[in-house]
């Protein structure tokens, strides 16, 4: 297997790969099902073993493929799965865990993020991860989609302080977490997990991202991801369907730019000077 990915740490010290897989949307088209499996399979052996599902992609679908992928290979990976807001009660969290725990066929999961703030207490659904952190059913928990005074609340709520990440949209378009969130994070060594690292594949038609592609010989969408990569506290995951999209990845990983590149992104992808609300997908 590579081992030649960066790597971040969470906030108890556990390194984790800087890149990981997406899943979402797949499991879905039995006609791509070999190669998506194909694709997991060759991002484990590149090293891109931290991966990332949850209960609502597919209704559950993506688990099962998931689960199909890594027969043979669980004890490689970093696995993470979210559950729904809906779900989040004490009681819904660990019947929740189990359902993914069986559809992923293992016995525990490495991470175990609420997937968006819903209308169950936080206290409620920090106990129940407590509980299955006990139990030995997940052995860290996080966050998703929460904005700086969600993660606020998080932190002030008995147990919170365990929280190990908050998984959140953020790329060179979307830069809105640099203002306050990805600072407020970093001040607590809790690494920012960042979903859609090129947008869903919507970047502008041109931007300095496709000159810099064009000098380089890589693809914009490298150029995007490599960007989301050199940022301090901060991993990936992108959704690779095939084998040739996933290698892409990888390359983007070992693609270094250098202080003009970043000087031209930041001139069209503007920092934000400002508070903006998280945005989701």
């Amino acid at each position: 297997m590579t081992t030649d990915i960066a790597s971040v740490s969470l906030p108890d010290g556990e390194r984790i790969p800087k890149l990981g897989q997406g899943t979402w949307e797949m499991g879905e088209q039995p006609a791509r099902r070999a190669s998506e499996l194909a694709a997991l399979r060759c991002g484990i052996e590149l090293g891109m073993t931290l991966i990332d599902t949850a209960e609502m992609y597919g209704d559950g679908a993506t688990e099962l493929l998931l689960g199909e992928a890594l027969a043979g290979l669980r004890d490689q990976v970093f696995l993470v799965s979210k559950v729904y807001p809906h779900n989040a009660s004490r009681r819904g969290v660990i019947a929740a865990c189990e359902q993914s725990l069986k559809r992923l066929k293992t016995d525990r999961l490495d991470l175990y993020l609420l997937h968006w703030r819903g209308s169950v207490p936080l206290a409620e659904t920090v106990e129940a991860f407590e509980a299955l952190r006990s139990a030995g059913k997940i052995r860290h928990w996080g966050v998703s989609n929460f904005d700086t005074d969600d993660m606020e609340e998080l932190v002030a709520t008995p147990g919170g302080e365990a929280c190990a990440t908050n998984q959140i949209l953020y790329n060179v378009a979307r830069r809105g977490p640099e203002f306050d969130l990805l600072p407020w994070l970093a001040a607590r060594n809790m690494p920012a997990m960042a979903y859609s690292p090129v947008d869903h594949a919507r970047l502008p038609k041109r931007s300095p991202l496709d000159d810099i592609a064009d000098a380089r010989g890589v693809s914009v969408f490298q150029v995007a991801l490599a960007w989301v990569l050199q940022k301090p506290g901060v991993f990936a995951i992108p959704k690779a369907g095939r084998v040739e999209h996933v290698r892409d990845n990888h390359q983007a990983s070992q693609l270094q730019l250098d202080a003009r590149e970043l000087a031209a992104i930041d001139t069209y992808f503007k920092p934000p000077r400002s508070k903006r609300p998280l945005e989701m997908l």
